[in-house]
């Protein structure tokens, strides 16, 4: 396939899967909505999990924000019983986030309920579907959530 052809494949594809989470996000929002979260907490959540603490520095790194962002996005999941700041083990001065179990099972409902398939795929037929799965499964990050538990 010439380059210029492969491009353009790759641009309409990309198109394509865009314009399905553009059609889909109603239903992400409504998840949302009926947690009381907003799309900064809910990507905070993500970025947590209940073992393994992040420091605010890499937190602010990941979510590409200011310190003080990363603090009051912190602040919030700590208001909210989702998340607590504990002692960084081999530096005092420094302060771990970690969820807590109301955390953790609150981020295991939003990833249940992010990963349900939108209506538009789920009218695709199984040949369809398992055509797509395949097409994608390269493009998979080395980090993936898997029923509430992130992989690496």
């Amino acid at each position: 396939m010439p380059a210029d052809d492969h491009a353009t494949l790759a641009a309409d594809t990309w198109r394509l899967m865009f314009d399905l989470l553009v059609r889909s996000r109603p239903e992400r929002d409504a998840v949302l909505a009926r947690l009381g979260l907003t799309a900064n907490e809910y990507k905070a959540l993500h970025s947590l999990d209940d073992q393994d603490g992040r420091t605010m520095k890499e937190l602010a790194a990941e979510w590409q924000c200011d310190a003080s962002t990363a603090t009051w996005t912190v602040d919030r999941l700590q208001r909210l019983d989702l998340a607590e700041r504990r002692v960084h083990p081999a530096d005092r001065r420094a302060r771990l986030v970690v969820l807590t179990p109301r955390g953790a099972a609150m981020r295991a409902e939003l990833v249940r309920a992010m990963y349900a398939p939108p209506a538009d795929l789920l009218r695709l037929d199984e040949a369809q579907l398992r055509a797509l799965h395949e097409a994608l499964t390269p493009l998979r990050h080395d980090r993936r959530v898997d029923s509430g538990t992130v992989t690496a």
